[in-house]
């Protein structure tokens, strides 16, 4: 490793501290392993150790503010500040611009938006957690990119900034030199991510394993499960078929399987089912055995065949008809693009 890539946190009156404190102990828990005696230093890094046995600091981590004046964050707390996000954007260029989110709607946020030009053009990325993103899209920043944020926030930025391209569904989005990510712990996943980038998957692996994430989920991952997706029914019977189907995919899933295991006729329980969760059965176990597919493409070196059949389609070419019509890619081309490096 070179001199350590400096890293600037845009913090602001009303910031959420988890959106912080997530992405800056990824980059900090490198640190952390980095200075350790080169013989205590993990194979990942060891490559890297001079020849006198040190690793240079990855990250120098700093955080600004608008005048370098102290955050009252959200919840009450007070978190002292470094810099002001003036003298960083008259000061030298830096690695990496990251815009917490939190209350980006108050007047703390606002002093943020007319900064955030300047330091872009200093910055060699620009990042934000959750809604964040509306900070960048309020200075300008995210214009003809695609970007995500917060689940809650998406319509927000659709609606107030036509010219960003909303994925609405996304842990997080690159698109050039902007990262963006959905909500706090999605924030973690964007700092390993952006470690991947800097120093490769063995390393983001390695922080992954120390901060005790089971692994780093890709950006094309959703915000949330189908299951979470869809409302939980009201209905005990029809709640226990939903909690029931997702270790049951290669079952013989019929309306009529189903409303037997209700009690119901068939078109009782699809009409219920439908009025209860917002989906019809069908839609609703085709989005479990998708999401099923994608998490194994990404962890597994099964084939796409044998994926297919352990999720409930007989053949594979129904699973690549889904894919093409869900997520407009091939099962193939997500592995390759997605695949975690335990996979294969």
């Amino acid at each position: 490793m070179s001199a350590p890539r400096t890293i600037v946190f845009v913090v602001f009156q009303g910031m959420q501290i988890s959106e912080l404190a997530g992405p800056l102990d990824v980059f900090a828990v490198l640190n952390s392993i980095a200075e350790r005696p080169a013989h205590q230093l993990p194979p990942e890094l060891r490559w890297q150790a001079s020849a006198g046995g040190s690793v240079t600091l990855p990250y120098r981590l700093l955080t600004a503010s608008p005048g370098g004046r102290p955050i009252k964050l959200d919840g009450g707390m007070t978190l002292s500040v470094e810099h002001s996000l003036q003298d960083i954007a008259a000061g030298d260029d830096f690695d990496t611009l990251i815009v917490v989110g939190g209350d980006v709607f108050g007047p703390g946020a606002v002093d943020v938006v007319p900064e955030l030009p300047a330091l872009a053009r200093k910055a060699r990325r620009v990042t934000s957690v959750c809604a964040g993103a509306l900070l960048l899209a309020s200075a300008g920043l995210l214009d003809g990119y695609r970007a995500t944020t917060h689940w809650a926030t998406t319509g927000i930025l659709a609606e107030r900034f036509p010219r960003v391209t909303v994925e609405p569904d996304r842990i997080y989005v690159r698109d050039r030199d902007r990262w963006t990510s959905a909500g706090m712990s999605a924030g973690i996943d964007l700092a390993l991510a952006l470690v991947e980038d800097d120093h490769g998957r063995e390393v983001a692996a390695m922080i992954a394993r120390a901060y005790v994430v089971f692994a780093r989920r890709p950006g094309g991952q959703t915000q949330f499960s189908a299951q979470l997706r869809a409302q939980p029914a009201k209905t005990p019977a029809i709640r226990s078929v939903q909690q029931w189907l997702p270790e049951h995919l290669a079952d013989d899933l019929a309306v009529a399987t189903l409303a037997r295991r209700t009690g119901m006729s068939e078109r009782t329980f699809a009409r219920a089912f439908r009025a209860e969760t917002g989906v019809t059965p069908a839609a609703y176990i085709e989005d479990l055995r998708v999401e099923a597919a994608r998490r194994l493409l990404e962890s597994t070196d099964l084939t796409v065949g044998a994926i297919a059949r352990q999720i409930g389609y007989r053949h594979g070419e129904t699973l690549h008809r889904v894919f093409a019509r869900r997520l407009g890619t091939t099962p193939e081309r997500y592995r390759q693009h997605f695949a975690l490096p335990t996979a294969g």
